[in-house]
């Protein structure tokens, strides 16, 4: 664009100010020289009025630098006035320079009462419990469904969710099944030796494990890894939206997605808890003969003595029930994802920890029901 297209004039006015007349056209070939100008009448003085009645044409860029000096002039005094602009270029500086919102100041503390964070707090909670049912009663529709459209779950995927729940995390529940049973025993060994009651050990290992540790352990460990890699996956799903392209086809998620996980984790817990009864058990017996003058005979005879069909049996009922909780769970959190990868993330670490506190919850409920019952 020839230079003559373009023109500016800086005039002193009588109160100390600066007139910036500009002519011509304004556009982005002419930026870096109307950004100089007014640098230069900045400079020169306070840029009081920018006279734009010779301007033929007025494109964002140059608007922008308009726009921008305007805001910087008004830092130190008022806005410089716009004169003779055309009706467009007016239009478009004034879109321009408006101001941006204005960011928090950091460290502000929010204005927030007590009251209405409980109130905010209760909403939240009555939020999560209204879909927490919503997602219940479809998923009870969905399975009443199953009876008369059987094919609608994918059975297919059955097999192959349970072994990534059971044989792939069998290795890492084993570990932490030997070692509880290691230092279960090693501290019943350690009292019960101070009393002289050596015999008893077998007995309280036995009954700890298959009562309580076992399945609830076995159960916080699937919870970490099979419903944090549920959540993740069927988050991601969501967030893909896989999903809605499985709606799209008029597939139930919860029939093709949600049931078979929930059958896989609940069919491999009780299988889980069982090994890992049996590890933990096998690790007693290591510490106790190794510490105490039990024999391993004696320590399986009085194990085999101690527990009865209902010990065994009471844990898988756990089991059972602790790894529907988590399936649900993980699935729910997953579906529930909202936000790209960081909603992923969230949803994750919301089923974990929803699952483990309901985990312990389930087991204090079986704790006192059981007690009630005698068993």
């Amino acid at each position: 664009m020839p230079e003559e297209s373009y023109r500016v004039e800086a005039l002193d006015l009588a109160d100390g100010g600066v007139e910036l007349r500009l002519a011509g056209d304004l556009v982005l070939e002419r930026a870096d020289a109307l950004r100089r100008s007014l640098t230069q009448a900045a400079a020169a003085g306070t840029l009081t009025r920018l006279d734009l009645s010779g301007v033929r044409s007025l494109d964002g860029a140059a608007a922008a630098i308009l726009a921008e000096a305007c805001l910087a002039a008004e830092a130190s005094g008022p806005r410089p006035a716009l004169v003779g602009a055309p009706k467009k270029a007016a239009l478009l500086l004034e879109l321009t320079a408006q101001r941006p919102p204005r960011p928090p100041v950091h460290g502000a503390l929010p204005d927030a009462s007590l009251l209405r964070t409980i109130g905010q707090t209760t909403s939240k909670l009555g939020e999560i419990g209204r879909s927490v049912l919503t997602y219940l009663g479809c998923l009870a529709h969905s399975t009443r469904a199953v009876f008369s459209q059987p094919r609608s779950v994918h059975w297919v995927d059955v097999p192959r969710l349970a072994e990534r729940a059971g044989a792939d995390g069998a290795p890492i529940v084993l570990l932490i099944a030997l070692l509880i049973g290691v230092i279960t025993a090693y501290q019943a060994a350690t009292q019960m030796h101070q009393l002289g009651a050596d015999a008893y050990v077998p007995d309280l290992v036995a009954l700890s494990i298959t009562r309580e540790l076992g399945p609830l352990i076995t159960a916080i460990v699937v919870a970490g890894r099979s419903g944090a890699a549920i959540a993740a996956e069927l988050g991601t799903m969501r967030v893909s939206e896989e999903i809605d392209a499985l709606e799209t086809l008029r597939l139930d998620p919860l029939r093709f997605l949600v049931l078979p996980r929930v059958i896989a984790l609940t069919l491999m817990l009780p299988l889980l808890t069982l090994l890992a009864e049996a590890v933990a058990i096998g690790g007693g017996l290591v510490i106790t003969t190794a510490e105490l003058e039990l024999t391993p005979g004696v320590y399986l005879r009085s194990t085999r003595d101690a527990l009865d069909t209902w010990d065994v049996a009471g844990g898988g009922i756990k089991a059972v029930v602790f790894g529907a909780l988590i399936a649900l769970i993980s699935c729910e959190r997953g579906l529930a994802t909202r936000g790209g990868a960081e909603g992923v993330g969230r949803s994750t670490t919301a089923a974990v920890v929803a699952s483990l506190f309901s985990l312990i919850a389930a087991d204090a409920v079986f704790t006192l029901l059981y007690s009630r019952l005698g068993i």
